[in-house]
C-alpha cells in the first residue's frame, strides 16, 4: 500500500505550525548548529565552560547514539520522521555510508529551509539525500521501502503514535529496524500531564504532548513490529540540557523546568526500538 500525496498531510497543529514555521525554532540560539534537540551530554565535560561547539557536539551525539542503536547502516536505506532542518540526515549521510537518506517532514517551511541548508551536499549527491514532505501518521512511500526508520526529538509533537508505528512498520523491509528518541512520562499516572502543563509552557500550549513511553513500545508492539525496549537516555540529557539552559534562561524561568519535572518523576528522555521481522 503507497499513500496518495493527496491525503498525506493531515491538518498540522496550530503549535506545530507556528513553531517551526513563522518561529523557526532552528534559529534560536538555545539550538546551535540549526540541529533541535536537547543533546546528549555524556561525553562532553559539564564542569568546563559550554560553548557553541559543545552544544553542537551535543546534539550529534544524540544522532550518533539513536543511529548506533538503530544498527549499522552502511549501503542501507535510511528514513528520518521529523527532519527539521535536515542536520542529522546529513550528518547520517556523511558518518554512516547509507546507500541513501530520505529526510521527511510535515512542515514545507522547514523543508525548504533544509534543502537551501543542504545546497552544496543536495548538488553533489542528489540520489543519497532526499527532502520529503509527509506525515509520522501518512507517509508518502511505498511498503518496505527503507531498512532503517529514525526520529529524533520529533514524536512528543506526533498526533498519534498508533498510526506512527503502523506507518513505521509498513514501510520497514524486513530486518529493518526503528530507533526513536524524545521525552516521555515513565508511566501513564494521571498526575503527570497536569504537572508538566504546569511547570512547561510547551506542554501548556499542547506543542508537546505528555504520554507515556510504553504508549510508544506497546504501539510498535501492535504494529507487528518485535523487541520493542525503551531504554532511558536521562542521566546523559537533563544535567547537560539544563547547565546550557543556564547560559541562557534564570533558574525561575520555564525552561529551566525540565530537570525540575524529571526530578519530581514527571518526565524522562528515551530511547525506544523495535525489529520488523
Amino acid at each position: 500500500m503507497t499513500h496518495g500525496a493527496q491525503d498525506s498531510f493531515p491538518e498540522i497543529d496550530p503549535a506545530v505550525r507556528e513553531t517551526y514555521g513563522p518561529a523557526d525554532l532552528s534559529r534560536e540560539p538555545v539550538f546551535a548548529g540549526g540541529f533541535i534537540n536537547f543533546g546528549h551530554w555524556a561525553d562532553i565535560d559539564l564542569t568546563a565552560p559550554l560553548g557553541e561547539a559543545e552544544r553542537i557536539r551535543s546534539q550529534q551525539d544524540l544522532y550518533r547514539r539513536v543511529l548506533d542503536a538503530a544498527g549499522p547502516q552502511e549501503g542501507r536505506r535510511v528514513l528520518e520522521v521529523g527532519c527539521g532542518l535536515g542536520m542529522g540526515s546529513a550528518l547520517t549521510l556523511e558518518e554512516r555510508s547509507p546507500a541513501a537518506v530520505t529526510a521527511m517532514d510535515v512542515h514545507p517551511q522547514q523543508l525548504e529551509r533544509a534543502r537551501s541548508a543542504h545546497a552544496g551536499l543536495l548538488s553533489r549527491s542528489p540520489e543519497r539525500l532526499v527532502f520529503a514532505r509527509g506525515a509520522a501518521e501518512r507517509m508518502p512511500f511505498p511498503d518496505a521501502a527503507f531498512d532503517t526508520v529514525i526520529s529524533v526529538e520529533a514524536a512528543q509533537h506526533f498526533p498519534d503514535l498508533d498510526a506512527f508505528a503502523a506507518e513505521t512498520a509498513r514501510v520497514l523491509a524486513p530486518g529493518g529496524r526503528v530507533a526513536v528518541a524524545t521525552f516521555f512520562t515513565p508511566d501513564d499516572a494521571p498526575a503527570h500531564a497536569a504537572e508538566l502543563a504546569r511547570l512547561l509552557h510547551t506542554f501548556e500550549t499542547g506543542l508537546d504532548r505528555a504520554r507515556p513511553v510504553g504508549a510508544l513500545t506497546a504501539a510498535l508492539t501492535a504494529a507487528g513490529l518485535t523487541e520493542a525496549r525503551a531504554h532511558s537516555l536521562g542521566p546523559a540529557v537533563w544535567a547537560g540540557w539544563d547547565r546550557w539552559l543556564s547560559r541562557l534562561w534564570a533558574a525561575d524561568t520555564w525552561p529551566r523546568n525540565f530537570l525540575r519535572a524529571h526530578e519530581r518523576g514527571h518526565l524522562d528522555y528515551y530511547l525506544v526500538t523495535a525489529v520488523r521481522t
